[in-house]
C-alpha cells in the first residue's frame, strides 16, 4: 500500500489564513476547501444517521458502496480502494457478512481468494443509504446550470490521484466524463 507525503513549507501556512486583497475573502482553494468540508459533512449526515442505528458508520457504507458497485470484488481489490489496513477490513467486513449484508465466496480458479458479494440486504441497504445522497446530489445539479453535471464530474475525476483512474474506469465511475 502507497502511502502519500504531503511537504507543507512555512509560506504555505502563512499564506492559509491570508486574505484575497480584492474581495476580502479567503484564497479560491481555501474557500474551496471550506465548501468541500461543509458539502461532506451535509453530504454524509443521513446516511451516517441510518447506519448508526444499525450500529455501523462510514467504513461499513464504503465497503457496501464497492461491494455494490462490483460484486465479486476481491478483498485484495478492495483494499487496494480503501486504502486501510487487512485488520480494519476484517473488522468491518466481519460484521457486514454476520449481519447478512455481504457474502464471501471462494475465487474459482484461486480458492484462496475471497470474493465479496452484496446480499439481498446489503443491496436494499445501500440502494437506501444511495437514495439519501442522490437525493442530496440531484437537488444540487437541479439548481446549476446545464453541462454542470459534466464540470463537476471532472473537477471530482481531477483531485483524484491519476494513478487510480483505472480503478475509477473498473468501477464504471468515469461515464460522464467519457461521454
Amino acid at each position: 500500500m502507497a502511502v502519500s507525503t504531503i511537504n507543507v513549507n512555512k509560506a504555505d501556512l502563512n499564506f492559509a489564513g491570508a486574505k484575497d486583497e480584492e474581495s476580502g475573502t479567503a484564497p479560491m482553494p481555501y474557500e474551496l476547501m471550506g465548501l468541500l468540508f461543509f458539502a461532506y459533512r451535509d453530504f454524509v449526515r443521513d446516511a451516517d444517521a441510518l447506519l448508526e442505528t444499525q450500529g455501523m458508520g462510514r467504513a461499513h457504507h464504503r465497503v457496501l458502496y464497492f461491494v455494490n458497485r462490483k460484486p465479486g470484488m476481491t478483498v485484495a481489490e478492495l483494499l487496494d480502494i480503501l486504502r486501510i489496513t487487512k485488520q480494519s477490513l476484517a473488522r468491518v467486513l466481519r460484521q457486514l457478512v454476520d449481519s447478512g449484508h455481504i457474502e464471501q465466496h471462494p475465487g474459482e480458479t484461486d480458492r484462496r481468494q475471497r470474493l465479496l458479494f452484496p446480499t439481498q440486504k446489503g443491496r436494499v441497504f445501500f440502494e437506501t443509504l444511495s437514495r439519501l445522497q442522490a437525493n442530496r446530489i440531484e437537488a444540487a445539479l437541479a439548481t446549476m446550470p446545464e453541462g454542470s453535471r459534466r464540470t463537476i464530474s471532472e473537477f471530482l475525476a481531477n483531485m483524484i490521484e491519476r494513478s487510480d483512474r483505472p480503478v475509477l474506469e473498473g468501477l464504471g465511475l468515469t461515464r460522464t466524463l467519457n461521454s
